[in-house]
């Protein structure tokens, strides 16, 4: 197993760990998840060519306020942030068909005329290396997929290993006629939900990133998604930490966090954007704690050690 792979699972099962140890993701406070919706929201919806800014989706979503944007823009909002906040809801039921087909309906009701419907054409994914099935196997594809996973989930998969497989499979089949990344990343949220790890944000600024490990899934090489999976896993951790943690998971600059004769902020913001030390971008400048500083310098030394 590579060693950042090593690091990266033992940081976030700590930080994990530490989350859960100041209360369960049923009895956090309505206030954080208004904000943690918001956050999500914005991200995949701004991914895919929605105009609101992140300011923007704050006044609609959290203090009700209108803003001038096409309305379209604003249902989308409006009824993904909904379909996000009910993920929770969808925990204790399993995965099936019907869950994806009410997720897609959701979101995209009133918006497209075949919400939470199959697609009845062919598409194609922009800058793709394949195009996904005819819409005549999408069914049976779905159906195959949907079986495959809860056959793997029960057999105990790790659920980042078993996550990035689901999430790259859905893109690949590509079910519906518009809205497949939005469902996908509903889907991929509640996955992890129900195996109580907090969702995770899919941001403008990680687009290519983001893309581009799709990309290389469709060559059977799943690891970048995987990888950046745990990225932004730590970085989602860190934001909820912050919000019901101790002094210790305080949000603040690499350079308030760095040690001149160990880690320079230079060197912590090179292993951040490597997705070794979890932290996280508040407004372009990355930010991370002292708790997940704290689990990166130890995890240095015991690989150390083992070398």
């Amino acid at each position: 197993m590579p060693l950042i792979d090593i690091m990266n699972i033992i940081i976030l099962n700590r930080l994990r760990n530490a989350f859960l140890n100041r209360g369960s993701l049923d009895t956090l406070p309505d206030a954080i998840w208004k904000g943690v919706s918001s956050l999500n929201t914005y991200g995949t919806n701004a991914i895919e060519g929605n105009t609101l800014t992140q300011d923007e989706v704050e006044a609609v979503l959290l203090d009700g306020r209108g803003v001038d944007r096409p309305i379209t823009h604003i249902l989308e909002t409006i009824q993904h942030e909904r379909a996000f906040r009910n993920l929770m809801g969808r925990r204790g039921r399993a995965i099936d068909l019907v869950t994806v087909l009410e997720l897609h309906e959701e979101v995209f009701k009133g918006l497209m005329a075949d919400a939470g419907q199959w697609r009845r054409t062919n598409v194609t994914i922009r800058g793709a290396s394949f195009t996904p099935p005819r819409p005549e196997k999408v069914v049976q594809r779905m159906d195959t997929m949907v079986e495959e996973y809860n056959r793997r989930d029960l057999e105990g998969e790790d659920p980042f290993t078993l996550g990035s497989w689901m999430h790259h499979s859905f893109e690949s089949i590509h079910p519906f006629s518009d809205g497949n990344g939005r469902v996908g990343r509903l889907l991929l949220n509640l996955h992890f939900l129900k195996h109580n790890w907090p969702p995770v944000h899919v941001l403008p600024l990680d687009r290519d990133t983001y893309l581009g490990a799709l990309e290389k899934g469709n060559g059977g090489y799943l690891t970048p998604l995987e990888d950046y999976l745990k990225a932004i896993m730590g970085s989602s951790l860190l934001l909820f930490l912050s919000q019901v943690g101790t002094a210790e998971d305080e949000l603040r600059p690499l350079v308030e966090l760095q040690d001149e004769d160990l880690y320079s902020a230079k060197y912590l913001a090179l292993r951040a954007k490597q997705g070794e030390l979890p932290a996280l971008r508040v407004r372009g400048e990355w930010r991370s704690s002292e708790r997940a500083l704290g689990l990166y310098v130890d995890e240095v030394a015991r690989s150390s050690k083992r070398r």
